[in-house]
């Protein structure tokens, strides 16, 4: 391995490089609930009248998409506190 780092830092750094890129997923979730809420707004300025209809759809599809970003951030939380990976070395 590389010369002067230790095993476990290097696992350590790897966690930490891994949590960042887990977060991202929390970009993907917000780009897309942002274009939902632009799309909400648009339909009910067209429709007025079924706005109600509207706003359920997109607070469910919302909901369901912040999943991935939720997901993303245990993922993140686990690498870098429970530190799962150094039980292998």
């Amino acid at each position: 391995m590389l010369q002067g780092i230790s095993s476990e830092a290097f696992v350590l750094g790897c966690s930490a490089i891994a949590a960042s890129i887990a977060m991202l997923a929390g970009l993907g979730g917000a780009l897309g609930q942002g274009i939902a809420a632009g799309k909400a707004c648009e339909a009910v300025g067209r429709q007025p009248e079924a706005s109600g209809e509207i706003t359920r759809t997109m607070i469910l599809g919302q909901a369901i998409t912040e999943t991935n970003a939720i997901y993303g951030l245990i993922i993140a939380i686990i690498l870098l506190f429970v530190q799962p990976l150094l039980g292998g070395l």
